[in-house]
């Protein structure tokens, strides 16, 4: 249970390939409360939307505490509701294209099983799935534009951090979990420790 003071519903916003998961993974871990990846409560078997999904997304918000992403249309009003805080990872186009492509690549390569048996498509479908998640991410690069006044409309109580760099989530994220009483930070997925 996280120190009081300290936010215990959460939601990682950014667009395709800004990190989201990740953050939200290494922000579970420094606040001690659970992350519900919300992929894997969409998609389901051949990535089709599982029928469920809005009653799971329901049940994971009057929960005490979580973190979550803050993702898919339909669950975006009912996360925002009880969510405490919201963390947009708002990183420059070519670091979120950088990063979706080469997730998607190493995806492939290790054949990475996902939600619900899913796997990344191979690669050359990129040329003939207007939906390939390269292409997805670039066509929605920008629906995030104009967040802070939509959550001033719509979320007046939520606390927003807005984090523009790596460098600059990781020195939150240091903050965050030494206020928690967790030391330095976890370290990021791949590995590396943190600087």
């Amino acid at each position: 249970m996280p120190e009081p003071g300290l936010p215990r519903r959460v939601l990682v916003a950014g667009t395709s390939g800004a990190g989201k998961t990740t953050l939200a993974t290494r922000l579970a871990v420094a606040l001690d409360i659970p992350h519900t990846e919300i992929d894997a409560l969409f998609h389901g078997p051949g990535w089709t939307p599982r029928a469920e999904f809005l009653d799971d997304v329901r049940t994971l918000v009057v929960g005490e505490s979580w973190v979550t992403e803050w993702q898919y249309r339909t669950a975006r009003p009912l996360l925002l509701e009880r969510a405490e805080l919201l963390v947009w990872l708002d990183l420059p186009l070519r670091v979120r294209m950088t990063q979706v492509i080469r997730r998607t690549v190493r995806r492939r390569r290790r054949r990475t099983v996902l939600w619900n048996g899913n796997m990344e498509p191979p690669l050359r479908t990129f040329w003939t799935d207007a939906d390939h998640i390269v292409r997805w991410a670039w066509r929605t690069r920008r629906t995030l534009d104009g967040l802070d006044d939509l959550l001033a409309e719509r979320a007046p109580h939520l606390r927003v951090v807005r984090l523009r760099s790596h460098a600059e989530a990781e020195e939150w994220l240091a903050a965050v979990a030494a206020r928690a009483g967790r030391g330095r930070a976890p370290l990021r997925r791949d590995g590396a420790a943190n600087s």
